[in-house]
């Protein structure tokens, strides 16, 4: 029916058909089978907040020192930045070139930069 250069891309495709198939059934079966499985209790209990296993106190409007929000957003900025290192010192020892480690040093500059910019303004500051 088809050319023998077709078959093979078909046959070549069925595979990945395959996969494809069987990616969709690790991700739905899970899903119908906790339904099914699944005890199914009303109780007075389903509708009061979870919270690590303890019964809930007081109200969820407290307020939140915004020093900790940016203590936290501050770590993964400098978290992923740091990730960013390796790669670039991996490939810098393939190109050993000034530039690179110029652009580098300026990169290290801008993260210390920002350190001095956060601790002058009080976020490492725990009050």
């Amino acid at each position: 029916m088809f050319p023998q250069m077709y078959q093979t891309s078909l046959h070549d495709f069925f595979y990945v058909l395959l996969f494809l198939l069987v990616a969709i059934g690790f991700a739905v079966i899970p899903i119908f089978l906790s339904v099914y499985i699944a005890p199914h209790i009303w109780g007075e209990k389903r509708r009061i907040t979870y919270e690590s296993g303890m019964p809930p106190v007081g109200t969820a409007w407290i307020q939140f020192g915004a020093s900790y929000y940016l203590f936290a957003l501050i770590f993964l900025a400098f978290d992923v930045d740091v990730l960013y290192l390796f790669p670039v010192l991996m490939t810098y020892g393939q190109n050993k070139g000034y530039f690179e480690l110029l652009e580098f040093f300026i990169f290290l500059f801008l993260i210390s930069l920002t350190i001095v910019y956060a601790w002058r303004k009080g976020v490492f500051r725990w009050k």
